[in-house]
């Protein structure tokens, strides 16, 4: 295979992922930003996100993967533009393009391009409209494709050097061929299709994966109130191979970048054609009220929340990823300050930002420091580290054993015989 320029444009998650396992696919990759900070660190070997396997990845290819703050620089020996750029939610619900059409009017001069490729999560119908700008400015004769992220945290550079699939949408047979080709060396299968279709996917692939979620922990309650044990349920339900087990975890419900913005985003496209989509809508609710829930069963509990002290073991919206965008535990601390309860915390990676409710919080450096003094303990983020808890010493120092299992971590037995009052998701 011949390696080719590629210029990414967006230096987040996304971004840094696929210019790092395209430059180990043997590919010439310039990764563009805006942001000085992330760059220099960028330049100096420091990582800015923490991904495992990624550090070593960017490492093991600094000759052939180079980073800038000049677009033009990116572009000069480019073939191939990535556009990696995020998408937020604006004040309407809809995706603020702003970033996407800064690139997209960025490659005016860029006459010598092959393609550009949409690598951002966009609602559908972007594609035709960015195809009709680049037209206008010149660059019929450059190619569009969608080619969507199905990445995970935590698992981020092993989805995309061995995926599930890999989805590229394009106006024409040559630019789809260009990208199948760039990806020689990748482990999936490629599934090639219109650009509209591809855009649809990755919304629907995630609102599909939210409403497993969602469904288990709309189980879970009816478990509690009827005794049945959600994990025997949901371990039973995922042996069907229709099924699956994936995404059959009970919890305190769904969080990150992709979810949450991703099922908003299809809910209000749907709501743009004059459509109301009542599932989606519903595993929207049950996850808000899940997070809610987790705060009544301490009330329950406890009697009251005022002057109760909670620590929260866990902030980052799964293990693995140092990710707090859209994190539980966001709420779960602004609902416990509001309540009136002094709020701790541990999390190994995490890093809160310097705005409410984080600053109303206190940070500790191990889960046995947060629960000294407390009232009560929520298990936030299933971190392996919990598992290897003195719970015994643990519970010795609260000064009420209380533990919410929002993540089915620990077993019940266990920990009542050290005893402490614990509660789980769906399991009696």
């Amino acid at each position: 295979m011949v390696g080719r320029h590629v210029a990414v444009f967006g230096g987040g998650y996304i971004g840094l992922v696929t210019g790092a396992c395209l430059a180990e696919l043997g590919h010439r990759v310039v990764v563009r930003d805006i942001n000085p900070e992330k760059i220099q660190l960028l330049r100096s070997g420091d990582i800015p996100i923490y991904e495992p396997g990624l550090s070593d990845m960017i490492a093991r290819n600094k000759e052939r993967l180079t980073f800038t703050l000049d677009a033009q620089h990116a572009l000069d020996d480019a073939e191939i533009v990535y556009v990696c750029v995020d998408t937020p939610p604006s004040a309407s619900g809809d995706a603020d393009l702003s970033r996407v059409w800064a690139v997209v009017k960025s490659l005016a001069d860029a006459s010598h391009l092959r393609a550009v490729v949409m690598k951002s999560t966009v609602p559908v119908g972007t594609g035709t409209r960015v195809r009709a700008a680049m037209d206008a400015a010149g660059l019929a004769h450059v190619g569009y494709a969608s080619n969507p992220e199905f990445t995970a945290e935590g698992t981020a550079v092993r989805d995309f050097l061995h995926p599930d699939r890999i989805v590229i949408g394009a106006f024409d047979e040559p630019t789809a061929r260009l990208i199948q080709e760039l990806h020689q060396g990748v482990d999936g299968p490629v599934v090639v299709m219109d650009v509209l279709s591809a855009e649809m996917v990755k919304l629907a692939s995630n609102a599909l994966l939210a409403t497993k979620i969602s469904f288990i922990n709309e189980v879970a309650t009816l478990c509690e109130k009827t005794g049945a044990d959600v994990e025997h349920v949901a371990r039973a339900v995922g042996l069907d191979h229709r099924l699956g087990h994936h995404f059959l975890r009970p919890g305190i419900g769904w969080g990150g970048s992709c979810f949450p913005k991703d099922s908003e985003a299809l809910r209000q496209l749907a709501s743009n054609t004059g459509y109301h989509l009542q599932l989606l809508s519903a595993v929207i609710e049950v996850n808000n009220l899940q997070k809610r829930r987790a705060i009544q069963k301490l009330k329950d509990e406890l009697g009251t929340l005022a002057g109760a002290r909670v620590a929260l073991l866990g902030l980052t919206f799964k293990p693995g990823t140092d990710d707090m965008r859209e994190a539980p535990s966001t709420v779960l601390a602004a609902r416990l300050l509001a309540e009136g309860a002094e709020v701790r915390c541990w999390d190994p990676m995490g890093r809160p930002g310097a705005t409410e409710p984080w600053l109303s919080t206190s940070r500790h450096a191990t889960p046995e420091l947060a629960v000294e003094g407390a009232d009560a303990a929520i298990v936030v983020t299933e971190w392996p580290q919990l598992k290897e808890v003195d719970w015994a010493r643990a519970a010795s120092v609260m000064r009420r054993p209380v533990l919410f299992d929002g993540r089915n971590l620990l077993d019940p037995a266990d920990m009542r015989t050290l005893g402490f009052t614990y509660m789980s998701v769906g399991r009696p």
